[in-house]
């Protein structure tokens, strides 16, 4: 999961927790909305983690051809 998709399941999740006040029988949308945007920060997290990983590492820079 990237980080965009991460943004949209927490803006997804907001939506459904703070802003719908439509009920469905057996589904509590409130619920269904906090566990997006707790996936959707885990997501984030980790994209942030393993991306950081992957830039610090570096790579030794290139030989310089004039010597």
């Amino acid at each position: 999961m990237g980080i965009g998709t991460s943004i949209l399941l927490i803006a997804i999740g907001a939506i459904l927790k703070f802003a719908v006040t439509a009920s469905v029988s057996g589904v509590s949308l409130a619920t269904v909305g906090v566990i997006l945007m707790i996936v959707g920060v885990l997501g984030l997290l980790i994209s942030l983690i393993v991306g950081g990983y992957w830039t610090r590492r570096g790579y030794p820079p290139p030989p310089d051809p004039l010597l």
